[in-house]
């Protein structure tokens, strides 16, 4: 793969590290319990955070921070470079001992990714890129499938959404399965193991900057439904539907549920 350059050289140590903490904090026995706004955390998850802050920030202070464990300072709007990170997304499986889980980081210009890590600890998996540079998992280049058509695919995402009565046209035959981390999910449909993936649901900055990049630079396309962009670190960083895949599945699945409106 190309020579790092020293913040992705940077970002991807402390992702690793921060991986190499949450399986510490498994192997000791897991601390749980709920937000205010009902999800789950763990001590590692706070643990991880304080982490990737200390070296991330320590190098880099005058980049803007985001974090899903850490209160929102909007002085990032005014910084020039972001740091992103979910220092365990998937907390539910990580509770529940299944290796659906990873520490993500992502480092944003100009409302873009330009660097991304995620990292699956529990399979040693570790997924990045930098902008123009390609896609990697564990030092090996990775592209999307090519994989055209709906019917047949192998999707990521819940089994229940697409059975909803709610869609316009029934969902064809596919392949189905679920991972709880989001970064995770994309992640593997950049390294081909799946075509797609669909959220119809509100998501955040930290689920998906380090995953757009590296899905874009394996080939593949991840906006959101209906075909907008992903911009990031503006003041409310949350997103209300993600899709990834290949050039031409992207574009059947675009035609398919690009004009759907979604409650507010």
């Amino acid at each position: 793969m190309p020579e790092a350059s020293a913040h992705h050289q940077l970002l991807r140590e402390a992702v690793r590290e921060g991986g190499a903490l949450a399986l510490e904090h498994a192997r000791k026995g897991i601390l749980a319990w709920r937000k205010d706004d009902d999800t789950p955390v763990t001590e590692a998850d706070l643990a991880v955070d304080h982490l990737l802050k200390q070296r991330l920030q320590a190098a880099e202070p005058d980049y803007g921070w985001l974090s899903e464990e850490t209160e929102d300072d909007e002085t990032r709007l005014q910084t020039e470079r972001q740091w992103l990170v979910d220092p365990i997304d998937g907390t539910r499986a990580y509770i529940k001992g299944r290796p659906h889980y990873a520490v993500v980081g992502a480092l944003i210009e100009d409302g873009r990714p330009i660097s991304g890590v995620i990292y699956n600890p529990a399979t040693d998996q570790l997924f990045e890129a930098e902008a123009g540079k390609g896609a990697f998992l564990n030092g090996a280049r990775i592209h999307v499938t090519t994989q055209e058509a709906v019917e047949g695919c192998r999707m990521l995402g819940a089994s229940d959404m697409f059975r909803h009565p709610a869609w316009p046209q029934k969902w064809p035959e596919m392949h189905v399965e679920q991972r709880n981390s989001i970064a995770y999910r994309a992640a593997l449909v950049a390294a081909g193991e799946f075509d797609a993936m669909l959220v119809m649901n509100w998501k955040n900055d930290w689920d998906l900057a380090a995953a757009d990049l590296i899905v874009h630079e394996a080939g593949g396309q991840m906006t959101t439904h209906t075909g907008d962009a992903l911009r990031y670190n503006a003041r409310d960083p949350r997103h209300r539907s993600v899709v990834a895949a290949g050039p031409e599945l992207y574009k059947a699945l675009n035609a398919r549920i690009g004009q759907i409106v979604l409650p507010g």
